[in-house]
């Protein structure tokens, strides 16, 4: 046998077409071209230290994208995950005098809350049948009201030693504890996503709910379920954040809602529903940290990092209903 027909053999052009139209893997190869040019072009860009620290922003975005994929494979959106950052942000240091060293009971109360903020979420849409859009803009309204009234326009913080090994611990390699975090959560996101009869429930309430339903699978308690899960990684990022950032105040979770939706819509989940994967979804949220970064590279107006990724999503959108229409 030649060695042409060996690499044919090794790598054939049909597994090498499926690869290249992997929305997943284009993304990955769009984040290391994006880092050696940049690397290049600026002096700086490329180091490991600041490559870290985007890694570092991205765990943020990351974590509240796990939700917005649950979410958005189900066939819905959630638009109330800025506001459950800010929440658990401002939360922490609302509830941190319980008299425990460790910082632990604070975190678990916060989450504990975030998980139910995400509950009341799904039972509006699984039980009230309120558009998912609706009823979670609602939620992000009514906590937004709540936030302005308990804190008012003044930063909190707290002395959270658990936020603070997570804010700025380097336990390995060099790299942050809420990378490593980002890491363990994104690795049980794939097994519940694609290796459990709950994540094939998900996938199949996405893409035709009647019949799903038709088929005996209680529709609504995994709505809730998957609402449940956005709340609570929603969460997560904030407590992550409220411990690099040491602080937390009102509108701290703003940023997060269009980045969540960009990078699940980026990674090759469809917005429609039905189809994706949080693999792709990584590389989305360190590609919008990347491109955020360059932004601010070179000195361009932070308005263009809203027109970027609304640019973005719009252009998603389109190609989602194209990629719908075609099946």
């Amino acid at each position: 046998m030649s060695a042409t027909e060996s690499e044919t053999t090794r790598f054939p052009p049909r597994r090498i077409s499926a690869l290249l139209r992997n929305r997943a893997f284009l993304t990955f190869i769009i984040v290391a071209l994006v880092w050696v040019v940049a690397g290049f072009a600026k002096p700086g860009f490329g180091s490991f230290g600041h490559l870290r620290y985007l890694l570092e922003l991205a765990a943020v975005i990351g974590l509240v994208a796990i939700g917005q994929t649950f979410v958005v494979i189900a066939g819905g959106i959630d638009l109330s995950v800025g506001a459950i950052v800010t929440v658990s942000a401002v939360g922490v240091p609302l509830v941190a005098d319980l008299g425990d060293p460790t910082g632990t009971v604070p975190v678990l109360i916060v989450l504990a809350a975030a998980s139910g903020i995400g509950l009341l979420n799904g039972l509006g849409v699984a039980y009230l049948r309120v558009h998912p859009m609706i009823m979670t803009l609602a939620m992000a309204t009514f906590l937004q009201g709540v936030l302005i009234l308990v804190a008012g326009g003044s930063a909190v913080s707290a002395q959270n030693p658990l936020l603070h090994w997570f804010g700025n611990a380097r336990p390995l390699l060099g790299l942050p504890a809420g990378v490593y975090l980002w890491v363990v959560v994104s690795t049980i996101t794939l097994v519940v996503l694609h290796a459990t009869p709950f994540g094939a429930r998900i996938f199949a309430i996405g893409a035709n709910p009647l019949a799903t339903a038709l088929s005996g699978v209680n529709t609504r308690t995994t709505t809730m379920a998957v609402y449940a899960i956005g709340g609570l990684t929603a969460g997560l990022a904030g407590v992550l954040l409220l411990g690099m950032n040491g602080q937390g105040y009102v509108g701290i979770g703003d940023p997060y809602l269009l980045a969540s939706i960009a990078a699940v819509v980026l990674g090759g989940t469809s917005i429609l529903g039905g189809s994706g994967t949080y693999a792709g979804t990584i590389p989305g949220a360190i590609l919008l940290v990347t491109i955020t970064a360059l932004i601010t590279v070179v000195n361009a107006s932070p308005g263009w990092r809203s027109i970027l990724f609304g640019s973005l999503i719009l252009a998603l959108l389109l190609f989602s209903g194209r990629e719908s229409r075609g099946r």
